[in-house]
């Protein structure tokens, strides 16, 4: 059951890739990035339930969450500081 739904976040995965590389805004990429990243998460500790090894593979999933997390904001700040000139 687990693998089939690691098999089912790493679909929507893929379907964020295309977002990324079509999206018709550069914010709906960065959303996307931020999608890929939040699923990479998931896909991470449904593995480490897989392998039965839990707590080692949550505890990657905790770091990976915070890398995400830092990045979106940093690019989100950098965008918005170059659309009002530059601050």
């Amino acid at each position: 059951m687990l693998i089939v739904v690691a098999m089912a976040v790493l679909a929507v995965t893929i379907v964020n890739f295309y977002r990324v590389i079509v999206g018709p805004t550069l914010f709906d990429r960065m959303l996307s990035a931020s999608v890929i990243g939040t699923t990479n998460i998931v896909l991470i500790a449904l593995v480490g339930f897989i392998f039965e090894r839990p707590e080692m593979f949550v505890d990657l999933s905790i770091a990976y969450a915070l890398l995400n997390f830092i990045g979106t904001v940093a690019i989100a700040r950098y965008l918005e500081s170059q659309k009002d000139g530059g601050r």
